[in-house]
């Protein structure tokens, strides 16, 4: 029976997806002790065909949106606990295992720690704080794991937001004082970073967390990460 069912939204992901895949199952504690949910959200550079499906490898497709995507995978999820992780991140060893434990310790949601493929400094610096237990240092790249009972409880992804979905739905878990940082490392490509320079990303990340701060709403967040990161194409919707 599976504990954990790790949903993880794809698009245009050909170079990373089965490598992540093979990431799982030679990273996991127990292979048995999980599903994957991979949701497409229109993917047309033949990453679909590649995917090799199986009893626990599962390929949805949805309407296009990470937050649309990932609610749509935890609708099929048989398991009591649902983990989001981005294709170009990679959880811990035994990271099933780990968070199975966390879960039974009574820890309803959380996230591990982070580090960057990529020494610049000012990632390493970023990275750093990754360790302190405050919405301000979370980001969807950091994986989000939560019980079904209380994504449900909480209404799941806003779906009203194209960008800054994984930071909406962790403001909301503190809230609830439901969050914990898990010790061990997710290691998370710095693709976005060396695509739009790294000062020039962490730039925009900084004032689109200060917008939402200050109360903008989901489409100002949109229009501002779609001028100044996006270049009118969302294909990778979290803000670090």
């Amino acid at each position: 029976m599976t504990k954990l069912s790790v949903i993880i939204p794809i698009l245009n992901e050909i170079n990373n997806i089965n490598s992540l895949l093979a990431h799982l199952e030679n990273n996991a504690f127990d292979k048995r002790s999980f599903e994957i949910i991979i949701v497409d959200g229109g993917s047309i550079d033949g990453c679909k065909e590649v995917i090799t499906t199986s009893p626990t490898v599962k390929l949805i497709e949805s309407s296009r949106g990470r937050a649309t995507q990932m609610n749509a995978g935890a609708i099929i999820a048989s398991s009591a606990i649902l983990y989001f992780l981005h294709c170009d991140s990679l959880p811990p060893r035994n990271f099933d295992q780990t968070i199975i434990d966390k879960v039974a310790e009574g820890n309803l949601a959380g996230c591990f720690r982070m580090i960057f493929d990529d020494p610049h400094p000012v990632l390493r610096f970023s990275q750093w704080f990754t360790r302190f237990n405050n919405s301000f240092c979370r980001g969807g790249d950091q994986s989000l794991f939560i019980t079904n009972e209380l994504f449900i409880e909480i209404g799941g992804f806003d779906e009203n937001f194209l960008v800054y979905e994984d930071n909406e739905i962790i403001t909301r878990l503190y809230t609830k004082k439901r969050f914990i940082v898990l010790n061990d490392y997710i290691v998370t490509s710095a693709r976005r970073y060396r695509e739009n320079g790294v000062w020039r990303l962490q730039y925009h990340f900084f004032i689109i967390h200060m917008k939402r701060k200050l109360g903008h709403s989901p489409e100002s967040l949109l229009k501002y990460y779609t001028k100044h990161i996006a270049c009118g194409h969302i294909d990778s919707q979290s803000v670090g």
